[in-house]
């Protein structure tokens, strides 16, 4: 399993800890950047990872910046892309079962380290339902299903 991952300045910290985190559960990560706690700008970080599940390159990705909110707002421009901004387990678990997000994002500012890691283990714990929730999916996409 491989999982890329990407932040700002704002979400360094946070990023550098839940890479060791995945790494340790023997998972594969891509750091997309950002390389340090050097100011840089969240959409150019988004358009990386996001432009990649969007065009399969990546599967499944993680972005993290100040508060969840600009990073959420640039990935999900992106066609195909279901970036949703998780505050707790409820939340992670949800936006998989129910939308079959395939972005996790994430406020650094907002969450510890802790919860982050129980909201990341608990987003890749989890699968989609699949049924109404596609059809919901679908027509996000444009479908009329």
């Amino acid at each position: 399993m491989m999982v890329a991952i990407g932040s700002d300045h704002a979400g360094f910290k946070l990023k550098s800890e839940l890479k060791r985190f995945l790494e340790a559960q023997s998972i594969e990560v891509l750091d997309l950047g950002c390389p340090d706690e050097n100011p840089n700008d969240y959409p150019d970080v988004a358009r990386e990872l996001a432009g990649g599940v969007s065009a399969g390159r990546y599967e499944q990705g993680i972005l993290i910046c100040g508060s969840g909110i600009g990073m959420s707002i640039a990935a999900n421009r992106f066609p195909g892309v279901r970036a949703a901004l998780c505050c707790d387990e409820d939340m992670a678990r949800l936006s998989r079962q129910h939308n079959d997000s395939n972005i996790l994002v994430l406020g650094a500012r907002l969450t510890t380290a802790e919860q982050a890691r129980r909201i990341v283990e608990k987003w890749m714990a989890t699968g989609f339902e699949g049924g109404r929730h596609l059809r919901r999916i679908n027509k996000i996409d444009g479908e009329q299903t």
